[in-house]
């Protein structure tokens, strides 16, 4: 993923929404959004927000693959599916 490829102020986003969207979705930009004069946000296409999010389950599911083998031999599968709440 890119970083943000431009900024807007908050005030500037009210303003120009309509453009911003436009281009987010069709031109693959990432607008960070300003609130004087610091980085408080970013609009990111629904792609890229699927990416995100992908990206972060893949990662979870490596911790927790990692987790259970490392503790498998000193626990019993039962009490770690407890403690998982499974």
């Amino acid at each position: 993923m890119e970083a943000v490829t431009r900024e807007i102020s908050t005030r500037g986003l009210r303003s120009h929404l309509s453009d911003v969207v436009g281009r987010v979705s069709y031109g693959g930009e990432r607008i960070g959004v300003t609130r004087n004069g610091r980085l408080v946000a970013v609009v990111i296409s629904v792609g890229d927000a699927e990416a995100l999010e992908a990206y972060e389950t893949a990662q979870d599911i490596a911790a927790a693959k990692a987790w259970v083998e490392a503790d498998r031999p000193s626990r019993p599968a039962g009490e770690l599916r407890k403690e998982l709440g499974i």
